[in-house]
């Protein structure tokens, strides 16, 4: 009878390959061997998405004294100013969070179908952990030459923030929940982050977050706003797996921090997302206005609505020119 497998070691062990070395501080020695305060490590330590850990704890590796002195050196050699150090870990926390939640779930998935041991599933993890890092690095080094591109060739708007903001909602997302198997409605929702990705990049935009059923993105022009959405509403009504969309447009000047996005604008494509009607595209006056003329796109003015927010909003049905 083969002997019953060790799982405390062999989770200690694959611990020790996710986190590069040992468990050997605790959360006083971790802030003093990286050379900052209690409190300035907590701070950090939670806004990077952490919870606190007893002082009496051994929780923390080399690799953590290191990550705070790289985080406070930023703050040193001020390259970022000391109130944005906590939001520049927080965004970093979110982001890697949510990415290491979807590789773990696709790691569990994949053991559970090859039936590796213990030792072998530990042995992959330190194959593919090196190679994810790799890709990693590669796809932000692409992003942040993107981006400085954009930033240095960009015009006075560009430089002022002015954007087309959108948000692209699935029509009766609860009614689908209560219908569907999380593993059905794990497939629904994978499949539109997808396209929607997809339809965003290919028409020169940016997705700013996914949240469940909705999607925001951002574009440099009015007309690459447009283009987004109804490239959006043509995959979705050519895909017959796909429920109805909703897509509400508005355009100006916005707030760009920390990848994020924020202002009035924002507010404005949201509420006339809540008021578009299944498979239409909804803009405000702002991006109406810019495509005034444009000869791939028909507007049309429809009747004032009131909102949260807004008394006297008009929105404006954008579709395609049937030259187009």
């Amino acid at each position: 009878m083969a002997p019953e497998p060790d799982l405390a070691g062999v989770q200690r062990e694959f611990e020790r390959t996710l986190l590069g070395g040992e468990r050997k501080f605790t959360r006083i020695e971790v802030s003093e061997r990286a050379g900052i305060s209690i409190e300035r490590a907590e701070r950090m330590w939670h806004a990077l998405g952490f919870a606190t850990v007893p002082d009496d704890e051994v929780a923390f590796t080399d690799n953590d004294v290191e990550a705070l002195r790289l985080v406070a050196a930023l703050e040193d050699d001020r390259f970022i100013e000391p109130e944005m150090e906590s939001s520049l870990a927080r965004k970093l926390g979110q982001t890697q969070s949510r990415l290491a939640s979807w590789q773990s779930a696709m790691f569990l998935d994949f053991l559970g179908s090859s039936k590796l041991s213990a030792d072998e599933a530990i042995e992959v993890a330190g194959l593919l952990l090196p190679a994810m890092e790799r890709l990693q690095t590669y796809v932000w080094r692409r992003h942040l030459a993107a981006a400085a591109g954009r930033a240095m060739a960009g015009s006075d708007e560009l430089a002022r923030g002015v954007r087309a903001v959108g948000f692209a909602d699935i029509v009766s997302y609860t009614r689908l929940t209560r219908r569907l198997t999380e593993a059905e409605l794990g497939q629904l929702i994978e499949r539109f982050e997808g396209m929607a990705a997809d339809m965003v990049a290919l028409n020169g935009g940016r997705v700013i977050k996914s949240i469940g059923d909705e999607v925001l993105f951002v574009t440099d022009t009015a007309a690459e706003g447009a283009a987004v959405a109804l490239a959006l509403q043509d995959a979705v009504n050519a895909d017959e797996d796909l429920p109805e969309l909703r897509i509400g447009l508005a355009y100006g000047t916005i707030l760009i921090r920390l990848g994020d996005v924020y202002g009035e604008v924002v507010n404005l494509a949201a509420r006339l997302t809540t008021e578009c009607k299944p498979g239409r595209v909804l803009a405000d006056r702002e991006l109406a206005t810019a495509l005034d003329g444009h000869p791939d796109y028909v507007i049309h003015r429809l009747r004032r609505v009131s909102v949260r927010g807004y008394r006297h909003l008009v929105p404006y049905a954008i579709q395609r020119s049937p030259t187009v």
